[in-house]
């Protein structure tokens, strides 16, 4: 991945709760929701990140958006009958947290991947052991591989990555996380 420009990203992500940021996510969920059902589904989510946030990056990293979408349209009980389907608006705040989160785990799941095939082998794993020990701290990596591939596929894919990356509270060492809360 070329250098990614995490202050860019964290501004464009109106994630405080302040009254600015707050507006912002109104706009920005009015603009996300192109039908107007004060619903956005996954694809209106997709969608939205190429057209609406523009960031490449996190539209290029489609697992980020997908796990961003399920775990934010979760979060709350919906009073409507489809919600629990859907992103409210109530939800779209932890929408945008997660799908920053998402992305980081994403940024480093690629880091890891050598040969990009979408699963991290044992080998690529030892082989980024000195970063990932930077993001979480020391690991016995075979041992730890063995703990995050819950499938027993022999390779980690990036569901069992993220799990993982939440339990290790991973974090990058070059991204910008003081972003307004």
């Amino acid at each position: 991945m070329s250098e990614i420009d995490w202050a860019a990203i964290n501004e464009k992500l109106p994630i405080g709760r302040d009254p600015e940021s707050k507006e912002r996510r109104k706009k920005m969920f009015s603009d996300f929701d192109v039908n107007g059902n004060r619903l956005l589904s996954l694809a209106e989510v997709d969608k939205a990140t190429r057209d609406v946030l523009r960031i490449d990056e996190i539209y290029d990293l489609k697992g980020a958006i997908s796990h961003a979408f399920k775990i934010a349209k979760n979060c709350t009980k919906s009073k409507r009958e489809v919600g629990d389907d859907y992103i409210e608006f109530r939800e779209f705040r932890f929408f945008l947290l997660s799908l920053r989160q998402y992305f980081e785990y994403g940024v480093a799941f690629r880091l890891i991947d050598a040969n990009e095939d979408h699963k991290i082998s044992l080998v690529e794993f030892k082989e980024a052991q000195s970063n990932i020990e930077k993001w979480v701290g020391k690991i016995d990596a075979e041992e730890e591989f063995r703990k995050i591939d819950t499938n027993g596929g022999g390779a980690i894919l990036f569901d069992e990555f993220c799990q993982w990356a939440i339990k290790k509270n991973l974090d990058l060492a070059d991204d910008v996380d003081d972003f307004a809360m």
